[in-house]
C-alpha cells in the first residue's frame, strides 16, 4: 500500500510520537509511507531521526507576529490542504488540524482520522475544527474503548479500537543499562510527570499534591503544544510558591535522553484530566517505574493491574508517600507493568491498522 499518515507537529507530543512509530511499522512491513507534517517556528526536521524507509514531508508554518490561535489554525490548514497533492492508498490523519486540511483539500469520503483523546476547545475555529474531525471523515480509529464510548456517545459514530504501541525495549534497557543513575545523582528520589505544564495534564493538583509529601523533588519534562498556557502556568507556579514546591522544569528532554530520566525516576505521576491512553506512563512501566495516575476510566481501562489510582491531591499525595516509603506497594505491580508494556507492539499495532485498511473499517 501506498499509505499517507499526516499529524500536526514535529514536536515530541503523544501523537507524533504515535505516528512516527507507526510509519516505521507500516515501513517494515513492507508498505510505502509518507509522514506530512507542519513544520513551526523554522523546524526543518523530528524531534527524533526517522527511518529512512519513511519518506518525510514538512510544510513550514512561518511565525506571524499577532496572530490569534484560531487564525494560526486556518492558516495552518489551509498551507497544508495546499501541499498535499499526491495519490495515496490510505490517506490517516492523527489529529484533527491535518484532518481538516486534507478534507478540505481532498474531501472527506476516503479520510482515515484517529481520535486520540477528545478536547474542549473555546477557539470557535479550533472548535469547529474539531467537531468536522470527527463528524466527517470516512472511518475513525481510537486508541481505547473509552475514547470510541465517547465518540459513539457524543457523535454516534462507531470507531475501531486499536491501542498504541510503546517502545518498551528502549525504557527498560535504559533501566538495565543504569542510565537513570546521573538523574538520580541530579536529582535524588524524585517524582516525574512528563507532558509540560497545561491544564489537561493535571499540573495544578500535582503541585498540590507535592506540598504534601515535603522535600520530594518534583521534576517536569516536556510541553511543546500549539497553545498559549501562560495563565495556568502563572497558577501552578504561584500554588507551588504558596505551598513551598519548587518544580524543577524540563522543558523537552532530548530523545536519547528521555528513557534516562524516566528510568531514574522513584515515581511517575500521571495526573492527566483527559488522556486517550497514556503513552508516557507506559512508558514508565516499560521501565520498572512505579505508576500513580489518575482515576479515570480510560486509565483504568489501559493500566489495571499495573498501577495506583488516585483523584484528588490528597490521594495522590498519599499514594505517592506510600510508594516513597514502601509501604503498601505491592512488588508485583513492577512484573506486570513492564509485561503490560512489552505487549503493546508498534508492529502488532501496524497489523491492525493495515486489516483495517483492507477491510474498509468500522460502519458509521
Amino acid at each position: 500500500m501506498r499509505i499517507a499518515l499526516l499529524t500536526y507537529s514535529t514536536k515530541p507530543r503523544g501523537g507524533v510520537v504515535h505516528t512516527l512509530a507507526l510509519a516505521e511499522a507500516f515501513a517494515r512491513a513492507g508498505h510505502d509511507v509518507t509522514v506530512w507534517a507542519l513544520a513551526r517556528g523554522g523546524d526543518t526536521g523530528f524531534f527524533r531521526p526517522v527511518a529512512p524507509e519513511v519518506d518525510v514531508r514538512l510544510v513550514p508554518v512561518a511565525e506571524v507576529e499577532g496572530e490569534s490561535v484560531g487564525e494560526r489554525i486556518l492558516r495552518s490548514i489551509a498551507l497544508l490542504g495546499s501541499a498535499f497533492d499526491e495519490a495515496y492508498d490510505v490517506v490517516h490523519a492523527q489529529d484533527c488540524l491535518t484532518a481538516n486540511a486534507v478534507g478540505r483539500a481532498r474531501g472527506y469520503g476516503s479520510l482515515w482520522r484517529t481520535v486520540h483523546h477528545l478536547d474542549r476547545f473555546t477557539t470557535p475555529e479550533l472548535a469547529a475544527c474539531h467537531e468536522r474531525a470527527i463528524a466527517e471523515p470516512a472511518a475513525l480509529v481510537c486508541v481505547s474503548r473509552a475514547v470510541a464510548g465517547e465518540v459513539l456517545a457524543g457523535w454516534g459514530r462507531r470507531a475501531a479500537v486499536i491501542g498504541n504501541g510503546v517502545e518498551s525495549s528502549r525504557f527498560a534497557g535504559a533501566a538495565a543499562s543504569g542510565a537513570g543513575e546521573p538523574w538520580r545523582a541530579r536529582y535524588g528520589r524524585y517524582v516525574l510527570a512528563v507532558g509540560g505544564i497545561e491544564p489537561r495534564k493535571g499540573t495544578l493538583d500535582l503541585v498540590s499534591a507535592m506540598g504534601l509529601v515535603p522535600g520530594v523533588p518534583l521534576v517536569i519534562a516536556g510541553g511543546d503544544t500549539l497553545f498559549d498556557h501562560r495563565p495556568y502556568r502563572a497558577e501552578v507556579f504561584a500554588r507551588a510558591a504558596e505551598l513551598g514546591v519548587e518544580p524543577v522544569v524540563l522543558g523537552p528532554v532530548a530523545h536519547e535522553e528521555l528513557p534516562g530520566l524516566v528510568a531514574g525516576a522513584a515515581v511517575f505521576a500521571f495526573p492527566s484530566t483527559q488522556e486517550g491512553f497514556g503513552l508516557a506512563a507506559m512508558e514508565a512501566l516499560a521501565a520498572g517505574v512505579p505508576l500513580v495516575t489518575r482515576d479515570l476510566p480510560v486509565l483504568r481501562e489501559v493500566f489495571a493491574g499495573a498501577a495506583r489510582f488516585a483523584d484528588a491531591p490528597e490521594g495522590f499525595a498519599r499514594e505517592i508517600g506510600d510508594v516513597l516509603a514502601g509501604s503498601d506497594v505491592d512488588p508485583a505491580h513492577a512484573t506486570v507493568g513492564r509485561a503490560l508494556a512489552a505487549a503493546h507492539t508498534w508492529d502488532a499495532t501496524a497489523d491492525a491498522h493495515l486489516a483495517l485498511y483492507r477491510r474498509g473499517g468500522p460502519k458509521s
